[in-house]
């Protein structure tokens, strides 16, 4: 459209940072954030983005596309629960060439859709439904850990850990203590040079997550260096 610049942000190439997409919405008429892998033909959910504040989401499906959020059994996630990202539709790629097994593992039977071949990919990728219907992307599944038989995904603790206004960055790890037990630490970096303190930050993440996702410690990185 004449006069109007469209920006991309994150074309499928990695997670686009809050602070990033304040600074550009203000450089240009809009911006747009385009989720995809090269599996479903690149792009398979796009969202205007705003100003604001908290983690910056993936938008909604395109044309002929169809987007699920499952469970470990397959289940549908209710809105606000995480579960594994899904792409259904007409942007689903055959498989991968000469790769038989990985094929048959990533790429499944659409067990929701009443069309007949119908299949999906699966991306790997921990996501959310919103209340307003947009996708909210935690991370990857293969960066869970089980701890006291819980699985949890360090992305998703760090996605909330980063809305507090006095953390600039931050980075959530399972550390094995004795017996070989693991307990999560987060490792912060204040924003402005101010330390919010354990019992702030952990009061933080306990109105979001439930207790056995709360990091048992918490350090300045600041102290580390």
């Amino acid at each position: 459209m004449e006069g109007q610049f469209k920006a991309e942000v994150s074309g499928g190439g990695g997670s686009c940072a809050r602070d990033l997409v304040n600074e550009l919405v203000s450089k240009c008429a809009s911006l747009w954030n385009m989720y995809g892998p090269t599996e479903t033909t690149i792009w398979s959910t796009v969202g205007r983005l705003e100003t604001g504040e908290g983690p910056v989401c993936i938008g909604r499906p395109i044309d002929n596309t169809t987007i699920y959020v499952v469970g470990p059994a397959m289940q549908l996630q209710p809105i606000g629960m995480p579960g594994e990202l899904l792409i259904g539709g007409e942007g689903v790629s055959v498989g991968y060439w000469k790769r038989p097994e990985l094929t048959a593992e990533k790429f499944i039977a659409d067990p929701f859709s009443e069309r007949h071949g119908a299949r999906l990919y699966r991306t790997g990728d921990l996501a959310r439904w919103r209340e307003d219907g947009t996708l909210e992307c935690l991370g990857r599944m293969d960066h869970q850990v089980k701890i006291r038989g819980f699985r949890i995904e360090l992305g998703e603790i760090e996605s909330i850990l980063a809305r507090h206004p006095s953390v600039l960055q931050n980075v959530v790890v399972a550390e094995e203590v004795a017996d070989g037990e693991k307990r999560l630490v987060a490792y912060v970096v204040p924003s402005g040079g101010q330390d919010p303190g354990a019992v702030v930050l952990r009061d933080h993440l306990r109105g979001c997550l439930p207790d056995y996702m709360v990091p048992s410690a918490f350090v300045n990185w600041n102290d580390c260096r």
